[in-house]
């Protein structure tokens, strides 16, 4: 499928998809800015349980609201606010305050030039602590590692695309914080463009629906997750590998200091081949996964 390109995007193809919990106050005066700069456009916000004015100050400024009665997760709601929105372009963006709404048209107008979908990297200087510091240049090593492409901002949760392309995925998207993993995952697997444009990302407003211990205790998911997503066997061949040299080397020196070979090697060697099949089969299933999806969207 071969990249398109437009030599300009209006303000009434886009819509802005805002999952917003408990935040009222930053909510409002981003809404303020974007009906400023973005005349036109379509608004959606999709109240995610909040508890404060959030919901009124969406009924009051955006063109489209959702209501979940209780909070259902960030990816969820960005799943329903894309299935709401009626325009050929979605922007998402957090309503924290961490995003800026004159970052928009940047991003927009990056569409242009064939991608598919384009990703706000938060550069060195945006407020972070150092927990996501590091987890978030784990992500990118390893998914960079998985689709040999440079990729400056997997967890980014500010981006345009392509809402037709989008809509082939959405139903892949986890609940949680993940889905930005997952869309973007999903776009490399299936060979449409994704670029990134440097942006600024502020401190966000109030407290953060993140926490660091429960999040952080789905490191490892999310990074097989990643795997699964792009090229289950990027991942299960090393890990095979290091189970055959170290049955190897237990077998090596079994045999050198009692001249058996043990249960413990052979144990091993399972281990290595039964990961090796299911990598393989996991790799299969990917690959039907994303035909079938790409059929459906045809």
């Amino acid at each position: 499928m071969a990249p398109e390109t437009s030599s300009a995007i209006a303000n009434e193809q886009i819509a802005i998809v805002i999952p917003a919990k408990n935040e009222a106050e930053p909510l409002a005066q981003l809404l303020v800015e974007l009906r400023r700069l973005l005349t036109g456009s379509e608004i959606v916000v999709v109240n995610d349980g909040s508890t404060d004015q959030t919901l009124e100050v969406a009924k009051e400024h955006a063109d489209v609201v959702v209501n979940h009665p209780i909070s259902l997760g960030n990816g969820a709601a960005v799943k329903a606010g894309a299935r709401a929105a009626s325009r050929e372009i979605l922007v998402f963006m957090d309503g924290d305050g961490q995003h800026k709404a004159t970052d928009v048209l940047r991003l927009v107008e990056a569409l242009t030039d064939g991608s598919y979908m384009v990703v706000g990297a938060r550069d060195k200087s945006s407020h972070a602590n150092i927990f996501r510091k590091v987890a978030n240049g784990l992500y990118n090593h390893l998914a960079s590692y998985m689709t040999g492409q440079r990729i400056e901002d997997l967890t980014s949760g500010f981006r345009a695309v392509k809402k037709k392309y989008f809509d082939m995925f959405v139903n892949l998207l986890p609940n949680g914080f993940s889905y930005p993993t997952t869309i973007t995952m999903a776009f490399f697997r299936s060979g449409f463009p994704v670029t990134y444009v440097p942006i600024h990302a502020e401190m966000r407003t109030g407290k953060s629906h993140v926490k660091p211990l429960r999040d952080g205790s789905k490191f490892l998911l999310i990074i097989f997750r990643i795997g699964s997503l792009y090229s289950p066997l990027k991942i299960f061949v090393p890990v095979s590998l290091v189970m055959f040299l170290i049955a190897s080397a237990y077998y090596g020196y079994t045999y050198v200091t009692t001249s058996r070979f043990t249960n413990m090697s052979a144990l091993f060697y399972m281990t290595s081949v039964l990961t090796f099949f299911i990598g393989l089969v996991s790799e299969q299933v990917t690959q039907l996964l994303y035909l079938s999806n790409t059929l459906k969207k045809d």
